[in-house]
């Protein structure tokens, strides 16, 4: 799959911060089952590659790396599984590592001139982060108008109730969250309604 059509299997993929990799599998189970198959998995906890790869083995799963900083981390998360990579930001050392392994690559991007950027390096699939930070939907508007082959993911800070704003954007082809999953130890019943809420939307 390409970052395109991983944009485009659901209109949320949730943003998991994991500390306990007995959870991996049940969250990824009841994500999936709910509707949510990609799944983004930040790197911001000790155990989040073996996490990965756990929730790798679970089918139809489609399961990446986020939070990945270097290319460093980037071989790490291939190495455990990842399917797709996704960035805070758009470094070139970054770019051109994961633009040479092939690997579906979703940088981060909160300005005119990261865009451009990742234009001249050949990407024009965003993530649009942090967005209510960086302006909300009104600055993606305005970025958008004169990249108009230019989409995105907008992911940090939004909500259950201010997704469907996003989604309406015709720039916007899904959004990331965090309130799918809690932290702690997982509602599977609870998470399977949130995914299934989630997956409702349209993008």
């Amino acid at each position: 799959m390409n970052i395109e059509a991983i944009m485009r299997t659901a209109p949320v993929i949730p943003v998991l911060v994991i500390d306990d990799i007995a959870h991996a599998a049940p969250i990824a189970e009841a994500l999936v089952a709910g509707g949510l198959r990609v799944l983004e998995v930040t790197l911001r906890t000790p155990v989040a590659l073996d996490v990965i790869a756990e929730m790798a083995k679970v089918d139809g799963a489609i399961v990446g790396a986020g939070t990945v900083l270097n290319a460093a981390d980037l071989d790490a998360s291939l190495n455990a599984g990842a399917k797709f990579i996704v960035s805070p930001g758009l470094t070139d050392p970054l770019a051109r590592a994961a633009i040479a392994s092939g690997i579906p690559f979703l940088p981060g991007t909160a300005n005119a001139s990261d865009l451009m950027r990742g234009l001249d390096l050949g990407l024009n699939r965003f993530k649009f982060f942090p967005a209510t930070a960086s302006g909300g939907l009104p600055a993606l508007k305005a970025l958008a108008a004169p990249f108009g082959n230019v989409r995105f993911c907008p992911t940090g800070g939004i909500t259950e109730a201010t997704a469907p704003e996003w989604l309406a954007e015709e720039a916007v082809l899904c959004v990331g969250g965090s309130w799918i999953v809690p932290k702690g130890a997982p509602d599977t019943a609870e998470i399977r309604r949130r995914a299934a809420a989630a997956a409702a939307l349209s993008a």
